[in-house]
């Protein structure tokens, strides 16, 4: 079995993507043979009321049979905009989404503002994960409209102690993962899963010996990176590295047991 935990539906502004629909995500799901996937809709990091790109997700999911056996959706929730503990109810109780994604870079606001913070109580308290995206896109290869700083994972770990029994996801690792002993201790320690597509996973044999077995999943970022870069990081451990119980649970393992499925 095999779960990506990094996909996505919508749109970019700044770069042309192929297959970012669900059916098109489905197209290359059976190409590498991939059982279900959690995806979010991209256009929701730009509308101003990010329910409006949820609820697309919804009912693009809803359209076809296929669709709602094999996708995860996550919305997207603007803590700052108003009505969004609406919004978090709706994604969660009515829409059945087992998780949200936050932008805080892109909506601006701070990784300590009170609002991030009771949402992200709000999703523990309602056993939902919550998943930070480090990059999106390379921020050298970057349009002039675009952000211009990127964060580095060090960045939310305020957020790991503020909160730290909140299951948080940490996807697209593109920034140095240079911090303290006390920053990797966090991570250790927090209930956190970590995807497999960051350019920074590259020597992902290292990083699991680092941070532990249990916090790495299969995630590809698709379709803003290739598909197959995040697999090809864990089909390509040697034997002393991982073994085939190891393996598992980096396809699917560690994925379902933190979304609960």
């Amino acid at each position: 079995m095999l779960i990506d935990i990094n996909a996505y539906t919508g749109h970019w502004p700044f770069k042309r993507l192929r297959g970012n629909s669900c059916e098109g995500i489905l197209e290359r799901m059976k190409e590498y043979g991939t059982d279900l996937s959690v995806i979010t809709n991209l256009n929701g990091v730009f509308y101003k009321n990010t329910q409006s790109a949820n609820e697309e997700l919804y009912e693009e999911i809803r359209s076809k049979r296929a669709f709602s056996d094999r996708f995860l959706p996550f919305g997207i929730i603007n803590p700052i905009y108003a009505g969004w503990k609406d919004d978090f109810n709706t994604c969660v109780k009515n829409f059945g989404m087992k998780g949200i994604r936050v932008f805080p870079n892109y909506h601006d606001y701070t990784i300590d503002d009170p609002n991030l913070l009771d949402l992200v109580k709000m999703a523990r308290d309602n056993n939902v994960a919550v998943a930070l995206t480090m990059r999106i896109v390379d921020s050298r290869q970057r349009s002039w409209m675009d952000l211009s700083t990127e964060w580095a994972l060090k960045d939310y770990l305020p957020l790991l102690r503020a909160v730290p029994d909140a299951k948080l996801m940490l996807l697209n690792l593109g920034t140095p993962l240079a911090m303290s002993e006390e920053d990797e201790r966090t991570i250790r320690e927090g209930n956190v899963l970590i995807d497999t597509s960051g350019r920074y996973i590259s020597n992902f044999a290292s990083f699991v010996k680092r941070f532990g077995k249990n916090k790495f999943a299969f995630g590809t970022h698709f379709p803003v990176l290739d598909y197959y870069t995040g697999l090809l990081r864990i089909e390509s451990l040697r034997k002393e590295e991982a073994d085939d119980a190891d393996r598992e649970l980096f396809r699917h393992g560690n994925a379902s047991r933190f979304l609960g499925l």
